[in-house]
């Protein structure tokens, strides 16, 4: 299963008004607008690899979204 990680945007506002505010990056599966934690988000949202999950440029990361990703997916121990 391929994950992505797709935008949330303050007061639910759409990316498609200049005036809309990232807030919180959430995991999706690949191409889904519904995020790990159950939220839906706007297909229209910015979205970026999940390579950025736990770097700068992933963050900040919806909590409930990380704790289903970590679950989810193995993660090799960088040493």
């Amino acid at each position: 299963m391929e994950y992505e990680m797709r935008a949330e945007y303050v007061n639910g506002a759409s990316p498609r008004d200049p005036d809309s505010r990232f807030e919180v990056w959430h995991m999706t599966r690949l191409n889904e607008s519904t995020a790990l934690c159950g939220r839906t988000l706007d297909p229209a949202a910015a979205t970026q690899s999940s390579d950025a999950w736990g770097t700068a440029e992933g963050r900040p990361l919806c909590h409930a979204c990380g704790a289903s990703y970590i679950h989810q997916v193995p993660h090799q121990d960088p040493s």
